[in-house]
C-alpha cells in the first residue's frame, strides 16, 4: 500500500500491512517456524532462517519504517537489545555525549558493559544543545539522548543537536519511547536513529518485551542488520504481533494517555501536599517551547515530589494507590505508579541522580486510559 501521503492515523492501522496473499486474512499471520523449506540451495524466497529473517517481523519493520516517517526498521527482543546494537557500531577508543537524565538501563548498560571495552561516554545536560560542543574531540562519534528523559521529563532540541552532529559528522540517536511515533517523529528533526523501547507505548498493553531501530540511511541499516542478525537478539514472531496489534490503536489510546495526563499533572500542581511536577505540557517547564515545536502533544507521563521531601512520606503513597499499580514500565492502558531511585533508575550511583535532579523521593507516574476522575479520587486517598 503506497501510505506515503496518508494521514498518521491512518498510517498506523494500514503502514506496512497486507492481507496474506494465501488466505486473505487481514492481520498479519504469526510464522511461527525456525526455518523454511528451500526448493534447491539458494532458493529460499526471501527466508532460509527465523533469526535472520521471518515474515512477521518483516510487516512490523516495514509498518514502524513508515510511521516514523523512515525508509529501514529493525526488531529486537528488547530496547535494551536495539541500545546494544547500536553501541556496537562504536570502535575501543570512540567517545559518545549522553543526556545525563535518561533510562537507567541505558546508563548501565554504557558504564558496566561498553565502557570496558574502551569506549568512553560523557553525561551531560541537553536542555541547551550548545553545551554538547564543549566534548566534542576526534574521537567523538556519537550524540545519544531521550526527549522527553526518563523520568524528570526534560526537553531536548533535537534539531538543534541533529545540526551539531551533522557539523561535526556525529551520529544522533534519540530514544523516542516516551512520546511515541505518535507525538514526535525525531528523523524528521534531523536524527540518524530512532529508537524504541517497543514494549511501553508501541505495544501499549504491557504484554510484550521489544525494542526497535528506524532509520532513512541504507548503508546504517545494512550494518545494524548484520548486527541483528550476527548477535542474534531478535523477537519471535508472536511478540512481533502482539507490537503489530498494539500500532494499530496507537493513535487513540495516545489521545487519552494525553488527555488524562493534562488533567493530572494541572491536579498535582495544584495540590497542598505536592512540592514540584515535571511535566512537559506546562508553560514554564524548561523547553516547553521546544517540546511545542517538535511534539504533537505532551504525553503521560509525569513524575513529581512531596513537600514532605523524605524517603518515608514518597513510599506511603506508592504503598496507598489501587488504580495506580506499583510496577516498572510505562505506557500500557492501565496506570502505573513508581520510584525511579529504587526501581527503573537503580542502577545509577546516587551520588549521579542527586547531581541531575534524581531525587529520592521522586515518584514516577505512567498515566493509563482509565476514567481520569477514577485515577485522580486514587491519588487523592494516596496522597492525603
Amino acid at each position: 500500500m503506497n501510505n506515503k501521503n496518508h494521514k498518521l492515523a491512518t498510517k498506523l492501522i494500514h503502514a506496512g500491512v497486507e492481507p496474506d496473499p494465501t488466505t486473505g486474512a487481514i492481520m498479519t499471520p504469526i510464522y511461527q517456524t525456525s526455518t523454511y523449506v528451500q526448493a534447491a540451495p539458494g532458493d529460499h524466497k526471501g527466508y532460509e532462517y527465523a533469526r535472520t529473517q521471518n515474515p512477521t517481523r518483516t510487516v512490523l519493520q516495514n509498518a514502524l519504517a513508515a510511521i516514523e516517517n523512515g525508509t529501514h526498521a529493525l526488531c529486537f527482543g528488547s530496547g535494551m537489545a536495539a541500545t546494544d546494537a547500536v553501541a556496537k557500531l562504536l570502535m575501543p577508543g570512540d567517545e559518545v555525549i549522553v543526556a545525563n537524565d535518561l533510562y537507567g538501563g541505558t546508563y548501565r548498560i554504557f558504564t558496566k558493559v561498553f565502557a570496558l571495552y574502551g569506549i568512553k561516554f560523557h553525561f551531560i545536560d541537553m536542555g541547551n544543545a550548545e553545551n554538547i560542543r564543549g566534548y566534542i574531540n576526534s574521537n567523538t562519534k556519537m550524540i545519544w539522548t531521550e526527549t522527553p528523559t526518563n523520568p524528570l521529563l526534560n526537553i531536548v532540541d533535537i534539531e538543534a543537536c541533529a545540526k551539531i552532529a551533522k557539523e561535526h559528522k556525529l551520529m544522533l540517536v534519540v530514544d523516542n519511547t516516551f512520546a511515541s511515533p505518535y507525538l514526535q517523529n525525531p528523523l524528521d528533526w534531523g536524527a540518524d536513529i530512532v529508537l524504541h523501547s517497543a514494549t511501553k507505548y508501541l505495544g501499549g498493553h504491557s504484554d510484550v518485551v521489544h525494542g526497535a531501530l528506524i532509520m532513512k540511511d541504507a548503508a546504517l541499516e545494512e550494518k545494524l542488520r548484520f548486527i541483528q542478525n550476527s548477535c542474534g537478539a531478535v523477537p519471535g514472531p508472536h511478540d512481533c504481533w502482539l507490537v503489530l496489534r498494539g500500532i494499530k490503536t496507537l493513535h487513540v489510546r495516545m489521545e487519552r494517555h494525553c488527555e488524562n495526563g493534562e488533567k493530572i499533572a494541572n491536579y498535582l500542581r495544584n495540590h497542598p501536599k505536592v512540592g514540584k511536577v515535571y511535566w512537559c505540557g506546562f508553560e514554564d517547564h524548561p523547553n516547553h517551547n521546544v517540546a511545542k515545536k517538535q511534539m504533537r502533544g505532551f504525553g503521560g507521563m509525569i513524575s513529581f515530589t512531596l513537600k514532605d521531601d523524605n524517603m518515608d512520606a514518597a513510599m506511603s503513597v506508592l504503598k496507598k494507590t489501587e488504580l495506580f499499580a506499583l510496577a516498572e514500565s510505562l505506557g500500557g492502558v492501565e496506570s502505573l505508579i513508581g520510584h525511579p531511585a529504587s526501581m527503573t533508575h537503580g542502577s545509577i550511583p546516587r551520588e549521579e541522580r542527586i547531581k541531575n535532579g534524581l531525587v529520592d523521593s521522586l515518584i514516577r507516574l505512567s498515566v493509563g486510559i482509565e476514567d481520569v476522575d477514577d485515577l485522580i479520587a486514587d491519588l487523592a486517598q494516596a496522597i492525603g
